[in-house]
């Protein structure tokens, strides 16, 4: 069906009188490593061009730097780095003559990691560094800086440029009294605090003159204690409108802020209605964001009115052709981002190159590229968790016939856990992916159908890929055969009962994820947003100041006792994603979740778990305990084909077992199937 008839919004051109927007997908800013990587830009062009040829109305680009003080590396100032940049915009414009490409200008401001500044020397929270005041003469330098950036990105042959004036980057620190403490004409009241982010919207727009988009990244609901008022981001808004500005696109926190916005917990589509508030007021289009990750959705928020244009940043690393898909009636064969920022954010924030955990071609275009296969193979693959369907699918669309054998009844691993766990219902969308692509690409599932040495012997296969996965450890403690003693698969597929008092023993991924169930009571907030509204605290029909101050989170608990243990004397959850592990940790505590770290398992019995901390031994009491002591490979099969002479290769957790790990296992299957 036409793109058109389902999605009529969607693929509705957007008229700014001097251009037109195609459609109202556009691919959101999102920092790839490669700005500021050896040979990065002709990677950057690539990934750009590969997004634009499936037909998205405009692209924002990562975060680049006015100036030195402004960043980590990538910097816009002047014409050599405006040569490099022409490799993008000509790139983007060859492969999509309608896609716009505008380049975001970030000034980290307190938050660089060299010689960062601000209007005021406040230290962020999640900064160990504070920032130096900027004098008068420095912020003229700022202005100039700012509008000369912009200049050098039309020169680069951008079609516009993103200010980001939120997240707790430059322009927002002059918004916000706690990092405003200025007495001059850049401080005080909120008119003279918006007056740098107002100055540099018309620098920039006097810079490139009437013909060129200019969008304003406005903190419409910062987050923060004490933040924005309502009255003040509508004040904001307006006087960025009169300064100059083409679209202004909303954003919802900072990042040293205590509710998560983009992490799989946070349901789809979340903040529109805050856009939505501010679009009625504006004449000029807004945009839209956070955890919208599919065509339906991105056109519910369009027909709902709450913006002119959705950003779509993550939905289009996991899937280069989204906008192509939705447009040709193949929404069911996207890809979808489930919001796990594994291999997105994760590595944005602990400086590592972008991918993505279901899409691990993303950034890497150049480099792993599907070829079709000139001499068929007959692939047999073992196991259909997350490492055996990409392999599946990706040798398949190749050329390859794939048969795959699965001794359960449903594919999908480990996921098949993930998914029960609250606020991660979105991992079900991997599988659904797979199950279409497989359909798709002729790939034989044989459920059910445990196989020996003798069974794949008798396939006569070409090559032979284990996928078995992993298998949990049973860590060995006196008494790990007690009654009361649970593992984990059992404990998250509701196989065995779970008492009142429950002891965890293991804090990693496996252990969070369990302790997240059992104290878990009530509608899942993923998938209510008043429900996840009340667990962070957040007020979204009154708006105090930062939409939070003055909220007391509210957390519905099942009312266990619940304790959970870890061997390391490391601190409880460290281990964790660097965007979401917080989240983790907050939710357990306010469930009143006990964590202990640095403890010796002495044994287990009818009173429960007995251990030593410290060297000082202590007694928990439970009525069951939940073995998340980590896994095993699962690899005899592989040994037994090795030592048969049969081609056989190993990926996955039955390759490497340590932690459960679906992004090393997709990213290994998916380049080893495009090499076979």
């Amino acid at each position: 069906m036409p793109s058109h008839a389902l999605y009529p919004k969607l693929f509705s051109p957007l008229d700014l009188g001097f251009t037109q927007i195609s459609n109202r997908a556009v691919m959101g800013s999102m920092h790839t490593g490669l700005e500021e990587a050896e040979g990065g830009f002709p990677r950057m062009a690539a990934y750009f061009a590969e997004r634009a040829a499936a037909g998205v109305g405009m692209i924002i680009t990562g975060g680049i730097s006015p100036n030195e003080e402004g960043g980590h590396g990538a910097k816009l100032s002047n014409a050599t780095e405006a040569d490099q940049h022409k490799l993008i915009t000509e790139a983007v414009h060859a492969a999509n003559s309608d896609t716009k490409i505008c380049m975001q200008i970030l000034h980290a401001g307190p938050l660089a990691p060299l010689d960062p500044v601000a209007p005021s020397p406040v230290r962020s929270r999640i900064s160990p560094v504070t920032p130096r005041e900027l004098d008068a003469d420095g912020i003229q330098k700022q202005l100039y800086d700012f509008a000369n950036c912009a200049k050098q990105a039309q020169i680069a042959g951008y079609d516009g440029v993103e200010i980001i004036g939120s997240a707790g980057y430059l322009l927002s620190t002059f918004l916000v009294e706690k990092t405003n403490r200025r007495t001059d004409e850049w401080g005080g009241s909120f008119e003279n605090r918006m007056r740098f982010p107002v100055g540099v919207v018309k620098q920039v727009r006097a810079a490139v003159g009437d013909d060129f988009i200019v969008i304003f990244r406005i903190p419409a609901m910062d987050m923060l204690q004490g933040g924005m008022s309502k009255d003040e981001v509508e004040t904001l808004a307006l006087a960025i409108q009169d300064a100059g500005a083409t679209i202004i696109s909303t954003h919802f926190t900072w990042h040293e802020a205590m509710v998560p916005t983009i992490s799989t917990r946070v349901p789809r589509a979340a903040f529109t209605q805050v856009t939505g508030r501010l679009r009625k007021i504006l004449s000029i289009p807004v945009i839209t964001s956070n955890r919208i990750n599919t065509p339906e959705v991105a056109e519910d928020v369009l027909v709902r009115g709450d913006a002119d244009l959705v950003s779509m940043a993550r939905p289009m690393l996991a899937d280069s052709q989204f906008v192509a898909k939705a447009r040709d009636g193949k929404a069911n064969e996207i890809n979808t981002c489930i919001a796990c920022n594994q291999a997105c954010l994760d590595h944005t924030f602990t400086g590592q190159e972008v991918s993505c955990l279901v899409n691990p071609r993303a950034c890497h275009e150049t480099v792993l590229r599907p070829q079709p296969v000139i001499e068929p193979k007959h692939i047999v693959i073992v196991g259909a968790g997350p490492a055996g369907l990409s392999y599946a699918v990706t040798a398949a669309e190749r050329g390859h016939r794939v048969s795959v054998y699965e001794a359960r009844d449903e594919i999908g691993g480990q996921f098949n856990l993930a998914k029960r766990i609250p606020g991660k219902e979105e991992f079900e969308e991997t599988i659904r992916y797979y199950q279409v692509m497989m359909q798709k690409y002729g790939v034989e599932l044989h459920l059910n159908t445990p196989v020996s040495v003798e069974d794949i012997t008798a396939l006569k296969a070409d090559h032979v890929v284990i996928a078995s996965g992993v298998a949990p450890r049973h860590p060995n403690i006196p008494g790990i055969d007690h009654p009361k003693v649970v593992g984990y698969m059992d404990a998250i597929l509701g196989l065995k009962p779970i008492g009142e008092r429950v002891v965890i023993i293991g804090a990693g991924g496996i252990g969070f994820d369990t302790a997240e169930l059992v104290s878990h009571a009530g509608t899942s907030a993923a998938l209510d947003i008043e429900v996840f509204a009340r667990e962070w605290g957040v007020d979204f029909a009154n708006h105090p100041r930062g939409g939070v101050t003055g909220v007391e989170p509210q957390v519905e608990t099942s009312g266990r006792d619940i304790t959970l243990l870890q061997r390391k004397t490391s601190a409880i959850g460290k281990g964790l994603g660097k965007t979401t592990g917080w989240t983790h940790r907050i939710a357990l505590d306010r469930r009143g979740v006990k964590m202990i770290n640095g403890v010796d398992y002495q044994r287990i019995d009818d009173e429960g778990v007995h251990l030593l901390r410290d060297g000082q031994p202590m007694t928990l009491p439970a009525d069951t305990v939940i073995i998340c002591a980590g896994q095993e490979p699962v690899r005899n099969l592989y040994d037994e084909l090795k030592d048969q002479g049969i081609s056989t290769s190993l990926i996955g957790g039955a390759f490497e077992s340590h932690e459960i790990d679906a992004k090393r296992a997709i990213k290994q299957a998916t380049e080893e199937a495009l090499i076979i």
